[in-house]
């Protein structure tokens, strides 16, 4: 029985608060998320180089192309939810803390440690899980994607890190790249 291959996350990245400035302006990485992508991921933080104009051009182009847009941000409030929701985005990224019931089924929640896992009651939450600490942007030291992967059994985005395709965990649904965008593009 073949493996089924992980969703590949595109993800258009042209800055971090952790130093990161890409080499390539927003437009070019579009193209090539929209190419080679299985799904578009915009930001709507601006330390990241994202806000909702940009999430709404990606959503548009994404969905002319028949695929799904994720709005990557922390999205603090409900109402941060709703707004990428209204500017086009199909799923939105969560940080620090679940998304209330009603919102879950459109978000993927992005836990902060093994710990939060253990407290999803519901298994069809979607999980981000982020090697990458975002108070420091260093590697976790709790990170290992196994770990995280026995904690959750439902569907599960592996996350920062992932330079090539040999990165990709064998029990990932899904991956996103950022960063390393064209030249991971350019390794398949």
């Amino acid at each position: 029985m073949a493996a089924i291959k992980p969703l590949f996350i595109a993800e258009i990245k042209t800055r971090s608060p952790f130093g990161f400035e890409s080499e390539h302006p927003w437009k070019k990485l579009l193209d090539v998320a929209i190419q080679h992508g299985d799904m578009v991921a915009a930001h709507v933080d601006p330390r990241w180089g994202g806000d909702n104009e940009k999430l709404q051009q990606a959503s548009d182009l994404a969905h002319k192309n028949g695929k799904l847009c994720l709005a990557k941000g922390i999205h603090p409030r409900d109402i941060d939810i709703l707004n990428s929701l209204y500017h086009g985005a199909d799923l939105v990224l969560v940080v620090g803390r679940q998304p209330p019931r009603e919102l879950a089924p459109v978000c993927i929640w992005e836990p902060t440690d093994l710990d939060e896992i253990a407290e999803v009651k519901d298994p069809t939450q979607k999980i981000m899980w982020n090697e990458r600490d975002l108070s420091t942007g260093l590697l976790r030291r709790d990170a290992d994607f196994t770990m995280a992967r026995w904690a959750h059994k439902g569907w599960m985005v592996q996350a920062s890190f992932i330079t090539k395709p040999d990165d990709i965990h064998r029990q990932a649904d899904a991956f996103i790249v950022g960063e390393h965008l064209v030249s991971f593009v350019e390794a398949s």
